[in-house]
């Protein structure tokens, strides 16, 4: 789809520059009106502009995925109690290097029964400049620590900030990687008040949805507390997102 969206957009600049007989500041209204399309595209990673990535599940019943990006850190454990106590599995996205300094951390997520994706060896900040060899290196070294660290292997991978591009969408493909986004994004780590964070999850709660949370601070934690009772008081079950694959190879 994103192909048919660039050659249509393509086309449509040039009906428009044609019809205004080439005019110069037409070419620059063209110009920067698709700049400003990639830009929206490269940082909307739900818009499936550059990479077709699966932002929710097709369900009918009331269930839903809660996901943790750039651990594992000091504080998953406490994460990870907090699952066990209410019976609820989840996806940990984990970036290589924080693997390293919590190898049994990361042993403990695999062994209580919690789903693994790759978000890169160093999630770096760099990462939408990063060229198609580079960003192979980022998810194949994640990989090896992935196998080497938990004795597993993962199809799912997560963009570190949802951006997308040429290069990450190469990168995706030469490693047979499935992206993986979301279509509740919590924005824990920008904002500060805990009750903003929890009203931007249960306001934007739908069935299937994938929910964007970090598993890097005590803020989270506190927010993760109370979207546990609210799922269970509104009879939400969760999922983990090698589920959907599951379920789709079975189709």
């Amino acid at each position: 789809m994103r192909h048919y969206s660039f050659i249509l957009f393509y086309l449509f600049c040039n009906v428009f520059i044609y019809a205004f007989q080439g005019s110069f500041w037409v070419y620059i209204f063209c110009f920067l009106a698709f700049s400003a399309v990639v830009v929206w595209g490269s940082f909307h990673i739900e818009l499936g502009y550059f990479v077709n990535s699966i932002i929710h599940k097709r369900t009918r019943i009331k269930e839903i995925a809660l996901t943790f990006d750039d651990g594992p850190t000091e504080f998953t454990p406490k994460f990870l109690d907090l699952l066990k106590e209410h019976q609820v599995k989840a996806t940990f996205f984990c970036i290589g290097k924080q693997i390293e300094k919590y190898p049994e951390t990361f042993q403990r997520i695999i062994a209580e029964g919690h789903c693994i994706g790759n978000h890169t060896l160093s999630h770096s900040n760099s990462t939408g400049f990063l060229s198609v060899s580079k960003m192979v290196q980022e998810i194949e070294k994640c990989d090896d620590i992935i196998y080497n660290t938990g004795n597993t292997q993962t199809k799912l991978y997560r963009p570190p900030f949802g951006v997308t591009n040429p290069n990450i969408a190469k990168a995706i493909r030469k490693t047979q990687k499935i992206s993986i986004g979301w279509n509740v994004r919590s924005l824990d780590t920008i904002i500060d008040n805990e009750k903003k964070i929890y009203g931007r999850i249960t306001r934007n709660l739908k069935k299937g949805s994938i929910i964007l949370l970090h598993d890097t601070s005590e803020k989270t934690y506190r927010v993760l507390i109370d979207l546990l009772v609210f799922l269970k008081d509104k009879k939400y079950s969760t999922f983990t997102i090698d589920s959907i694959i599951n379920s789709k190879k079975n189709d």
